[in-house]
């Protein structure tokens, strides 16, 4: 069975023909399919990796508990060295508990190093879809990985995903805005609304886990999750738009169990370890290494953010967001950053977060607006970041948000024509937000004259591809031209190359034209 029969066999829960699992729950007591929200893995190692699947027989149930009974479920799990299960290699069994939304993570260990694996679960007398995943290497080995954000269920079809998972990443980096809490309409889009979201604002953990769940319904999603593992990070929308700390965007009461019931729900829906969710906490900013060739650190830049000076937006004059004393990371999130980078001995040192890091000038001619939820809101601690970043081995950005692609050469002085270039940020447009995507050419030009450092940008939706080697990162930023109805294809629309410096102290000179 070649890769692309194994996706399509997988995502269609067709790989059935395998050594039995072990004994869990085998009773059918279950009118339909508990696995209607397809399996997924996440946050690999060279040993191990976190398996996940919720069960879930009617995923639009109104209570957000999926359909499921109030009890309890026992699930088999197995991982196998081959697509048909022929060489299982561990199994065992997990209890997907009434409490956790019916959720399963397993944590495993003990496996081999830069090699991929399958794997399933059953429950109740039913096969899960099988999904393929991977160990980390321990050397530097090659790496194909994919970046994208910004998944609005109403604002389009998913076919991006699809798109993304025909090309067989052995990586997924997803940079935030994975669900959106509005209600029918609260955000629309040009192209209108393509699809519907569940009734209502999401407020309540049941809401949040009823969203998580028609989000997780969709086939093209579960494609791109059954490919390969995810390393995922949250940002507004997975709570409520612009939320910055302990505060709320709307003023609206109750906004810390608001919050902690959002984390919990997206916990569930998300191939994360255990130690993840601390309470009311949950901690996605993490490390994790593709062998010495490449170290991820992901950032959170919502729960320890001071508020948006100014009132928040895009705007023009606001003197607080250059103010030394505001952060966005927060003390022990920088501390924990910045120790890390300086003591990353990999090849290339790769930065996701969720938010644009260079500066936008959002008005054309005299003046400047940018945009005070983005770094460009917190000015002094972004001089840091890239002061950071400008001793950093071969450090590369990698962003969401924006709905749009972007490249950028990151500088400690965007005004400045003669100061170095720290790092390339290359930001991801989005899967589906904002509709179907277009090119408005005058409005690109005037834009990337506004702002120098930039060199391409594009409104259409997407995805980034990226290859990593010892001596170059290549990207392909990855467009569909539609995406209001089914089956448009992906192009590259543009390419990029950054060779990679010799060594750490060259790393500002890493980034030379495309």
């Amino acid at each position: 069975m070649d890769r692309r029969a194994f996706l399509t066999a997988a995502t269609a829960g067709l790989l059935v023909s395998s050594p039995a699992l072990p004994a869990a729950a085998t009773s059918r007591t279950l009118k339909t399919d508990p696995f209607t929200l397809g399996v997924a893995s996440g946050d690999p190692s060279t040993d191990g990796f976190v398996l996940w699947t919720r069960l879930a027989a009617d995923p639009l149930s109104g209570d957000g508990r999926g359909g499921m009974p109030s009890r309890d479920v026992e699930v088999a799990w197995q991982v196998a060295a081959d697509e048909r299960f022929r060489k299982v290699v561990r199994s065992g069994t997990a209890t997907a508990r009434a409490r956790d939304a019916h959720s399963v993570h397993v944590e495993l260990k003990g496996l081999e190093p830069g090699r991929e694996y399958f794997y399933r679960f059953k429950s109740e007398g039913r096969l899960s879809p099988a999904g393929r995943t991977r160990t980390t290497p321990v050397g530097e080995t090659p790496l194909h990985f994919a970046v994208a954000a910004c998944a609005h269920y109403e604002h389009g079809f998913y076919t991006a995903y699809r798109r993304l998972a025909e090309q067989e990443p052995q990586l997924v980096v997803f940079l935030g805005d994975y669900m959106y809490e509005y209600g029918p309409s609260g955000y629309t889009a040009l192209a209108g609304r393509v699809r519907t979201h569940t009734p209502g604002k999401c407020r309540t953990l049941a809401d949040y886990r009823l969203r998580h769940a028609q989000y997780k319904s969709d086939p093209d999603l579960q494609a791109a999750h059954a490919v390969a593992p995810w390393l995922v990070a949250f940002d507004d929308h997975e709570v409520e738009n612009n939320w910055a700390g302990h505060v709320s965007s709307t003023g609206a009461p109750g906004f810390e169990q608001r919050r902690a019931q959002a984390f919990r729900a997206y916990y569930e829906n998300m191939p994360l370890r255990r130690a993840s969710l601390q309470g009311a906490v949950l901690r996605v900013n993490r490390r994790v290494s593709w062998g010495t060739l490449a170290r991820f650190h992901l950032l959170d830049t919502r729960q320890f953010r001071d508020d948006q000076a100014c009132l928040d937006g895009v705007r023009a004059g606001c003197d607080d967001r250059l103010d030394d004393r505001r952060t966005l990371l927060g003390a022990d999130q920088w501390r924990w950053l910045e120790r890390g980078l300086d003591a990353s001995t990999a090849r290339w040192n790769l930065l996701g977060q969720q938010i644009m890091v260079a500066q936008r000038d959002f008005r054309t001619g005299p003046g400047r607006e940018v945009n005070l939820d983005s770094w460009d809101g917190y000015a002094a601690e972004r001089t840091r970041l890239l002061t950071a970043l400008g001793r950093t081995a071969n450090p590369v950005v990698l962003t969401g948000d924006a709905h749009m692609h972007h490249l950028a050469e990151l500088k400690t002085d965007f005004d400045d024509p003669d100061s170095p270039v720290v790092a390339r940020e290359l930001v991801a447009s989005s899967i589906a937000s904002d509709g179907d995507g277009y090119r408005d050419r005058t409005w690109i030009s005037e834009a990337l004259q506004e702002n120098p450092h930039f060199s391409y940008i594009d409104q259409r939706r997407g995805y980034l591809m990226g290859r990593l080697t010892r001596d170059e990162l290549s990207v392909d930023f990855r467009t569909l031209d539609y995406i209001s109805r089914r089956g448009a294809p992906a192009k590259t629309s543009h390419r990029l190359t950054v060779p990679a410096a010799q060594d750490r102290s060259a790393a500002a000179q890493a980034a030379p034209p495309a």
